[in-house]
């Protein structure tokens, strides 16, 4: 009798589990992400730390569950090659209808190079180039909805965008907000309303991007040739009662919210390249990579990286080189210039002040993707057996390398491999950013450091070593903070006061005279080593000095411990409404506007 599976039952049977596998996550990932939506109506903004935490672990969850399957079922580890290219291709067959293939290519990577050699990892037996298009995948619901103000007018057209989501908890003043709305957009054109072509329409996108206590409203208004997009942040007033706080125009502002030195969002997606691609019509200059990162498909966005980077490779001819800047004493960084990242390794000898060692670190960096990050610390990027070419690597670099962290690094004939690395946004140091800037870029660069610091405080988070060289300027000229091994949660702190010295002498000997345990800190001490600079300290104390006193850091503690969870807002304060349109009676009175 022929085999209803044909003449590969093992590589079939493989195939099958594997969909399998994904699929089981994908539905766990969906489930968690549109739950968001009740945790955002019931204003549970612990659960919606809590959940964010918890779907990181998913992805890496599932990869374990069916690896471990695959090798008690089927003895994977020893399968023939005919067997895994069959499987590869049977695989294939079962995305052509998929809504979500090049998340499951990814999978089908993530499981198969836990088994196999790194040898394979570049031939036919895995996902190197996406093999199915993601071009036109239907999606139920539609991925947007269209409204059309030429039908009822702009007013209205707006106000149904948002009765459509449908939340349980009702609003304070809808009509007002989308007066604030129609107000915003009229300044937007400079109070002259562009003339409205037949094709006027808005497309929403049918869920809302949810993180921390915002919903986010996504779409674009369409008139003519002219593409206008928005994103409305929704939040709670005092009493739990709905407002639209503001509307994003700009897209530099569209594109920080999604900057990867932010939490990534809650999104409920049926086809979550759908959403990819309409995005991009948003943000053209924003990688796919980190889109999908940000809507919480980290190991997507990771294929995309690399992808990218493969590309880069083949289309460049710069060389890596030691990335500029004072050497770190935990990790070695390199980069190629061209390319606006860095690679990041864990050495092998830490410096004598560091006490620490490799597993502490890479917690750390598991940590900064599980807290929210507030815009001040930046993501990264998490590659095992990354192979690049040997060719492109300068001889110093090269001899760093293998100086700095020989058990790292390996030759494998024409390629470097490199056996655990981050990646993450290249910026300029803040130390060599200070060195070149002018008085004025002093003190607004340090009044921002100052604020990181601050904000990062109110999430909870304590840099630890608060040196200038641990922190970035990015394009955009804010701070970030992006050296890691020495973060902790401020509440695990104890923030002092230096005791008085028994006798004054004391005092110049450069001796301690009190007792200190592992995590006391004296913010009295951050002067000696951040302001030597007489501009520098000039520009701290005027906007910081508090920083330098203990009672900043121990009431910061007590709010967070009385479980208090700051607001941040990843949009100018000016923006929202409740500042912009303060004393605006007109507003306030729902009074009508040209182009309703």
């Amino acid at each position: 009798m022929e085999n209803p599976l044909g003449p590969h039952p093992v590589a079939h049977a493989i195939a099958q589990a594997l969909i399998e596998g994904f699929d089981k996550h994908y539905r766990l990932f969906r489930q968690t992400s549109g739950e968001a939506k009740l945790r955002f109506e019931a204003a549970d903004w612990p659960g919606q730390q809590k959940a964010v935490k918890e779907r990181i672990r998913f992805y890496d969850a599932r990869v374990r569950e069916c690896a471990e399957r695959l090798h008690t079922e089927f003895h994977a580890d020893s399968l023939d090659d005919n067997t895994w290219q069959q499987t590869k291709l049977l695989y294939m067959g079962r995305l052509v209808n998929h809504k979500q293939p090049e998340c499951a290519e990814t999978f089908f990577n993530s499981v198969t190079t836990k088994i196999l050699h790194r040898t394979y990892f570049n031939n036919d037996f895995i996902f190197v180039r996406p093999a199915v298009s993601t071009e036109y995948i239907g999606a139920d619901p539609p991925t947007y909805r269209s409204y059309y103000p030429n039908d009822v007018g702009l007013r209205r057209a707006i106000r149904q965008i948002f009765v459509e989501f449908r939340w349980k908890c009702s609003f304070a003043n809808l009509d007002k907000d989308v007066v604030h709305v129609m107000r915003a957009l009229r300044d937007h054109f400079k109070g002259v309303w562009p003339e409205v072509e037949a094709n006027c329409h808005i497309q929403v996108l049918g869920s809302a991007f949810y993180r921390n206590k915002a919903a986010y409203v996504i779409g674009k208004g369409v008139n003519g040739h002219l593409e206008i997009p928005f994103v409305i942040p929704v939040l709670h007033n005092r009493v739990g009662r709905l407002l639209l706080d503001s509307i994003l125009l700009d897209v530099g502002l569209i594109s920080m919210l999604f900057s990867l030195s932010r939490a990534y969002f809650m999104v409920d997606m049926d086809v979550p390249s759908a959403y990819v691609q309409f995005l991009r019509t948003l943000m053209p200059a924003k990688p796919r990579s980190e889109l999908y990162t940000m809507i919480g498909l980290g190991k997507q966005g990771k294929t995309m990286f690399y992808r990218d980077l493969l590309h880069h490779l083949h289309h460049s001819a710069d060389n890596f080189v030691e990335a500029p800047g004072i050497r770190g004493l935990v990790m070695h960084v390199f980069m190629l210039p061209s390319y606006p990242y860095v690679f990041k390794i864990i050495k092998d000898k830490f410096g004598l002040s560091k006490d620490t060692d490799r597993d502490t670190v890479k917690s750390k960096f598991v940590m900064v993707k599980q807290v929210d990050r507030v815009g001040r610390m930046a993501d990264t990027l998490e590659f095992s057996e990354l192979a690049l070419p040997r060719k492109r690597f300068s001889r110093a670099l090269l001899d760093s390398l293998f100086e700095l962290a020989p058990s790292i690094v390996e030759e494998d004939g024409d390629d470097l491999i490199i056996k655990h690395c981050y990646i993450e946004r290249r910026m300029i140091p803040l130390n060599m950013y200070l060195e070149s800037a002018s008085e004025t870029q002093i003190d607004q660069i340090v009044c921002e450091y100052g604020n990181a610091i601050r904000q990062l405080a109110l999430a909870n988070i304590f840099p630890g070593d608060l040196l200038w060289k641990n922190f970035g300027v990015t394009r955009f000229g804010r701070v970030v903070f992006y050296d890691y091994d020495e973060i902790e949660y401020l509440t695990d702190c104890n923030f002092r006061r230096i005791p008085p010295a028994p006798y004054p002498d004391m005092e110049l000997s450069g001796e301690v005279w009190y007792s200190v345990a592992r995590n006391d800190v004296f913010p009295e001490e951050f002067g000696t080593f951040l302001l030597a600079n007489p501009k520098v300290r000039k520009a701290f104390m005027k906007h910081h000095a508090d920083l330098l006193r203990p009672e900043f850091w121990q009431r910061t503690q007590e709010r967070i411990r009385c479980g208090s969870l700051e607001d941040f807002y990843p949009y100018p304060e000016e923006l929202r409404f409740t500042r912009r349109y303060r004393c605006d009676r007109q507003a306030v009175a729902g009074a009508p506007l040209a182009g309703d």
